[in-house]
């Protein structure tokens, strides 16, 4: 079932250039931590003097005793203590450090930590607000506001609003000229993001979000609930709002993103008529005439137009608001156009008149194929498979690909391998536009030619000859068995790459023909434990055994799972009278019962 992600980034130009202006703008330099100090402490219990310091033992005692000259805290004040400090002698005056302290006055160290002063100053501090910032942008003749933050519309600033009308209602406002390529830009920019993160499709949804395509890619980001979450943390990270739906089509999760009452939307299968039923008739992307006459017949919500009879409903607001209600609720299909990679080397020709024939099509690819060709010698890349499209008159689209073993960039032989494909190609009316591009492709670099120049080695490259049968009896027809590490004989052999090294084999001796899957033998005749058999019957035929060989005992490997613990096998190689060899053997060991049910099968035939 298709599942189709909207991203809606309402306010996407405002939040970019609050971003340009974030990092466009100098760093302020760091400011030291200013502790907060009183300068006016009020009134201090104890009297400055010459060699005073806090708690001196005359100060307790002077003010214990309550003498003349002990003057209470809360009736002294800075000046009488300055005039004090003042009418002392010039010795006994306090040096110019003493007269700045606070000692008095400051709590104890240890009871007030600076982590706790920042901490208080944070929290008193009143919340950074954004300036209000609207953006002015031409529509038609007359300038206009196209985008409002939050701030400027609780301002009575709204889209659509002249800007003469706007300036002489908020005049210090920051008002900015809009840029709508680099906001498309952008869009363009987080797309193609989401092709390397997200979903392999992705495409741009103007002009304020973008589509991704997350039909079987759900389960890599953990559930659609866990990578909607995930998304919309990655927005809020890059400085963006972001509204997020799923649904079914992508018309209904762009009217949900848009307009619906939920950032984080997630439609199940077959809810998509009720979730779109109460949204309004705008959510349909309709143009501004259909709009008008939805108002005038009094259609408000999708909901007014679902059981209204598609002929009067087209006549009333016309065929695109037909076809936008159909792909919004699954009548109609809306494929996604998916932004392409441009890492992704890629070629296109467009033609004055179509062609049709295989000569004009073979040269066409041998143009395409040049271009290619110099676009991945820059790169130092080589081509492993090529897909051409190339599309028809009548909007059709013909693709066929071709891969090779090893990669290259050598224009006569791709050629070749291309034209082995113009057959499937159906050219219908005519051709007109052709596009090859190489999905895979690997780092090429030079090769050092001489010994073979040379002629002191005569090594020869198979990769041309395994490209052109491939290209005719198809990739999987041609491989090479390489050895594995295992005794089991079905698990010791995989299939490989036909230029790859197959390595070194075993000098066990093995049947020229193996099966895949041993076959089973009865009415066998043998004596136990480790006689090979002397008769039985296969594929309907009975054998009488002349010559036997063995047993060769192989175990089972008891790590992959349990019923391989104390399986054993036991293999023969026998002949029989007409002078066929084959390769036999016995499950179990002939005494233990755990170790096979002691049957017999066929696993192979000598030459």
């Amino acid at each position: 079932m298709r599942r189709v992600v909207s991203l809606f980034l309402p306010f996407l130009a405002i939040e970019r250039l609050r971003r340009q202006d974030r990092f466009a703008a100098p760093r302020p330099e760091p400011r030291a931590l200013q502790l907060p100090v009183d300068d006016n402490p009020g009134a201090c219990s104890v009297p400055r003097g010459g060699g005073w310091r806090p708690g001196a033992r005359w100060a307790r005692e002077r003010q214990n005793a309550g003498g003349q000259g002990a003057v209470r805290g809360e009736d002294r004040t800075r000046l009488d203590v300055e005039r004090e400090i003042a009418a002392l002698p010039l010795h006994a005056k306090p040096p110019m450090r003493e007269l700045g302290r606070r000692s008095e006055t400051a709590e104890h160290p240890f009871r007030r930590t600076v982590s706790s002063v920042v901490a208080q100053e944070v929290c008193d501090a009143p919340p950074v607000m954004a300036a209000p910032l609207a953006l002015i942008g031409k529509v038609g003749r007359r300038d206009e506001i196209v985008s409002a933050c939050p701030a400027a519309r609780a301002l009575g600033i709204h889209v659509g609003m002249v800007a003469t009308h706007a300036r002489a209602l908020v005049s210090d406002l920051d008002f900015r000229a809009s840029e709508p390529e680099a906001d498309q830009a952008l869009l363009d920019r987080l797309a193609l993001f989401g092709i390397r993160r997200w979903s392999p499709i992705a495409a741009v949804s103007p002009s304020d979000g973008i589509w991704l395509d997350l039909t079987g890619a759900a389960h890599l980001h953990g559930g659609e609930e866990r990578f909607c979450q995930r998304l919309q943390a990655f927005c809020r990270r890059a400085g963006f709002t972001a509204r997020i739906a799923i649904a079914e089509t992508a018309g209904a999760a762009h009217a949900l993103a848009r307009y619906g009452r939920e950032d984080i939307a997630i439609i199940p299968h077959g809810g998509v008529v009720k979730a779109l039923s109460p949204l309004p008739v705008a959510a349909l992307r309709l143009e501004g005439g259909a709009l008008a006459a939805a108002r005038k017949f009094g259609f408000e919500t999708i909901a007014d137009l679902i059981p209204v009879a598609r002929g009067p409903l087209a006549r009333r607001l016309g065929l695109a608001a037909i076809d936008r209600l159909d792909q919004a609720l699954g009548g109609k299909a809306e494929p996604i156009t998916a932004r392409e990679d441009v890492v992704i080397p890629a070629v296109e020709r467009r033609l004055l008149e179509p062609i049709g024939t295989a000569e004009a099509i073979g040269q066409v690819m041998y143009d395409l194929l040049k271009d290619l060709a110099e676009v991945l010698q820059r790169r130092g890349l080589g081509a492993r498979s090529l897909r051409l499209t190339a599309l028809r008159v009548d909007g059709g689209e013909q693709v066929v690909a071709i891969g090779t073993s090893r990669p290259t960039r050598e224009v006569p032989h791709l050629l070749r391998l291309l034209k082995l494909r113009i057959e499937r190609i159906d050219p219908g009316m005519g051709l007109e536009q052709f596009r090859l591009l190489a999905p895979h492709t690997e780092p090429l670099d030079a090769e050092n030619l001489g010994a073979i120049l040379a002629g002191e080695s005569t090594l020869r490259d198979p990769a041309r000859l395994v490209d052109v049968v491939a290209g005719r009896i198809g990739p999987g027809a041609v491989f090479r068995i390489a050895p594995v590490e295992s005794h089991v004989p079905e698990r010791a052999v995989r299939p490989t790459s036909p230029i790859a090294t197959a390595g070194s084999w075993p000098a066990w001796q093995r049947p020229v023909r193996l099966f895949a899957r041993p076959e089973p033998l009865s009415r066998v005749i043998a004596l136990l434990p480790d006689q090979p058999p002397r008769r039985f019957e296969w594929r309907g035929r009975s054998y009488t055994v002349v010559a036997g060989d063995g047993p060769e005992r192989i175990h089972g490997e008891w790590w992959r799972r349990n019923g391989e613990v104390w399986a054993v096998r036991d293999y023969y190689r026998v002949e029989d009278k007409a002078g066929g060899r084959y390769w036999v053997f016995r499950r179990g060991d002939g005494v233990a019962g755990e170790t096979g049910d002691l049957s017999w099968w066929m696993h192979g035939v000598f030459a």
